[in-house]
Parts: structure tokens; C-alpha cells; sequence
């Protein structure tokens, strides 16, 4: 292996041992605790070697939100292909989207509630986000029928979003959640007959 090689994988490796020190710190203690001085104590690197990786704890939380996407598509993957049932398949992707959130709580909030400075909804997106909108999108396909399949998949992430954060800000009892996820999921996941044009 070459010293350059070698280095940019010593690199890579102090990256994805801060990013890990930093979602373990973020669960733990919530995003406030997360400060680079904190950090740097936590992985035994100066505050210069961690601005060395990243220009700030922004840029950290955003490099977690990033993996946070990446964890999530994977599990709305294996949910959506462990069934060959459309309906089926939705309300997996949707239970494991909503454990996620539940399981990962400072992790979902560095995804959707931090401010960070990742692109959502362009060609820029990194390619966790993509893959994570990727899954919603086809897992609400053989509902779109005239729908814009993209529309739809937005409107199932934002019912699930507003559910998760409804529920765990209070705002929502707990206790009528699964009712409440049957009826998006039935609105979402309904026949829809074919329309001659659009208004």
C-alpha cells in the first residue's frame, strides 16, 4: 500500500470515528453536548485535527445525518422487499420508518430537525438522501395511479414525520399512534379509479 493510500484511510478512519463519538455522545446527551471540544476529548485528537475533517459541529452533524440516511434506506429496503404485498410492503416501510425514529432519536433529529447544510430534493442530494426518498418513492408506486408517484412518496414522508414528531414533542397521545398510522396508510394505500384529466 501506498503512503498516500495509507493515509487517506487513516484519514477516513479518525472521520468515521469522530462522526461515531458523535452520534454515541448525541443519543446519550443530546445534540447540545455535541461540541468539538467534547469531541476531541472523546476520539484523543486536538480541536485542530478535528477541524482538519470538518469545518465545524454543522458539518459533523450533517456528516451523522448523512449516515443516519444511509441506516434508514436500508431498513425501509428490507421492510419494503420482505413482502411481495404492496399494502404489505407500505405498512413495513412505514413501521420501520417510524422505529427508526423512535430507536434513534438524536440521530433522526441531526437527519430532519438540525439545522445542517445538506441539499434535500435536487440532483446535489448526497446519495444516502436519494436512496432514502428512492425507497418511499417505490413503495408507493402501485398506489400513484395519477398521482405523481414523487408527490406521493413527499406526502407519505411528511405523514410519517409529522406523526413520529407530533407524538414524541406530546402534541399526539402515544396511545392512538397505530390508529392514526392505519389511516394515512389506508388514504395512502386505497384504489384510486382513473381520471380522463386533471384539474
Amino acid at each position: 500500500m501506498s503512503i498516500h493510500a495509507r493515509r487517506e484511510r487513516e484519514r477516513a478512519d479518525r472521520e468515521r470515528l469522530i462522526v461515531s463519538a458523535a452520534r454515541e455522545l448525541a443519543e446519550a446527551e443530546g445534540w447540545e453536548a455535541v461540541t468539538t471540544r467534547r469531541l476531541a476529548e472523546r476520539v484523543e485528537y486536538s480541536q485542530p485535527v478535528l477541524y482538519s475533517h470538518f469545518k465545524g459541529k454543522d458539518a459533523i452533524v450533517a456528516a451523522v445525518a448523512v449516515e443516519g440516511f444511509a441506516d434508514l434506506a436500508a431498513e425501509m429496503r428490507a421492510a419494503r422487499t420482505s413482502t411481495r404485498s404492496p399494502r404489505r410492503a407500505l405498512a413495513n416501510v412505514a413501521a420501520a420508518y417510524v422505529a427508526f425514529a423512535e430507536h434513534r432519536p438524536a440521530l433522526y433529529d441531526a437527519m430532519f430537525n438540525q439545522a445542517v447544510s445538506l441539499p434535500f430534493a435536487t440532483a446535489e442530494a448526497p446519495q444516502a438522501l436519494q436512496a432514502g426518498f428512492d425507497e418511499l418513492r417505490q413503495v408507493v408506486r402501485p398506489f400513484a395511479a395519477n398521482d405523481d408517484e414523487d408527490l406521493l412518496a413527499e406526502v407519505l414522508w411528511s405523514g410519517l414525520h409529522g406523526l413520529v414528531s407530533l407524538t414524541r414533542g406530546g402534541r399526539l397521545p402515544r396511545q392512538e399512534h397505530d390508529r392514526r398510522l392505519a389511516l394515512l396508510l389506508g388514504r395512502l394505500g386505497a384504489p384510486q379509479a382513473p381520471t380522463a384529466s386533471r384539474v
